[in-house]
């Protein structure tokens, strides 16, 4: 090949290379992150939250969960969603390498308006933060910062098994909190459907708690769940007609 030829070919190579690098850095948002705390010093993103989780030490999220501020928190929507986190340049407290975390959206981190943005009211609108549990902050930075700066993307989650929906309500109420969702994570849409009647929509209660006021026992129960991604999957006679308030039945999982 002319030699000419040749570095123009390299040129062009390493130009492609280096938009590719560029494309995919756009992908991250700044934010800042803490370790969240209860007094005992147990992280409390560990024990439930404001999605609905419950004990997350007995859930699939597991140790790396996060509270959102209210902007990321979107009022709940942002349930479910997986992020990956990594701190970023702060030679002190980020670990060498500055490594990456996937955290689960499993809380609401409040704002404080008696503390100013940049100084304790760290989740005061419109900041983006996160407060990370013990597992994921120390996983990215080290455990004695009071607050990191970090990126943050959204990614897809990875799952084990079927979507969970757990039954909660009485005959006049009923409430479906819905877990275990893969792909982006994150449900924007659910209807409910008995064997004797036709697709229900149901309304978003609080975080990942979905209700419609039907009296659905003694009937078997099919879940329909859209995500914001806008892919729907129906779960078709998930519960038995002798299903009970309380319990949790597994359905279809969504697959890229």
């Amino acid at each position: 090949m002319d030699s000419g030829l040749l570095q123009h070919a390299l040129c062009l190579f390493f130009l492609l290379c280096r938009l590719f690098q560029a494309s995919a850095e756009d992908d991250w948002n700044i934010a800042t992150a803490t370790l969240s705390r209860d007094k005992d010093g147990s992280s409390s993103v560990n024990t439930g939250g404001a999605c609905g989780y419950g004990d997350l030490r007995q859930s699939s999220y597991g140790g790396y969960s996060a509270g959102l501020s209210g902007k990321l928190f979107n009022r709940g929507s942002s349930c479910g969603a997986c992020l990956e986190v990594r701190c970023v340049n702060h030679i002190r407290w980020c670990l060498q390498g500055s490594p990456s975390v996937v955290v689960t959206a499993t809380d609401f981190c409040p704002p404080n308006s008696g503390l100013s943005s940049d100084y304790g009211g760290w989740c005061n609108f419109p900041k983006e933060h996160l407060e990370l549990s013990h597992a994921a902050f120390t996983g990215i930075a080290e455990t004695r910062a009071e607050i990191i700066p970090v990126q943050y993307r959204r990614v897809k989650c990875g799952r084990r098994g079927g979507l969970r929906f757990s039954l909660n309500g009485s005959s006049h109420f009923f409430q479906v909190l819905i877990s275990n969702v893969g792909l982006d994570g994150e449900v924007v849409g659910v209807k409910v459907k008995g064997h004797t009647t036709a697709w229900i929509p149901m309304a978003r209660n609080w975080g990942q708690n979905w209700h419609s006021s039907l009296d659905l026992i003694g009937q078997s129960l099919s879940f329909e769940v859209t995500l914001r991604g806008g892919k729907t999957i129906a779960s078709y006679d998930v519960a038995p007609p002798y299903w009970r308030f309380g319990m949790t039945y597994q359905g279809k999982q969504f697959h890229s």
